[in-house]
């Protein structure tokens, strides 16, 4: 399960950087494959005791919610 919430964050954050890097109208896609991969990083990090990297997840779960909010706001 571990390996799932790892794996699973990177390549929705690699997804979103492209999305988002290639300006082709997925966007608010993008902010929300940003947030999901912060959820995922984020318990990997918890339940690994990696308290700097979960603090990380946590402002960018809070980007991809500014993201979402912003496009269409």
């Amino acid at each position: 399960m571990i390996k799932i919430l790892e794996w699973a964050g990177v390549i929705t954050a690699i997804l979103y950087s492209l999305f988002v890097a290639l300006n082709i109208g997925l966007e608010f896609l993008g902010f929300s494959l940003l947030f999901i991969s912060a959820l995922l990083i984020g318990m990997w990090a918890y339940k690994l005791k990696y308290k700097g990297i979960l603090l990380l997840q946590i402002f960018y779960a809070s980007a991809g919610i500014i993201g979402m909010y912003r496009w269409f706001g």
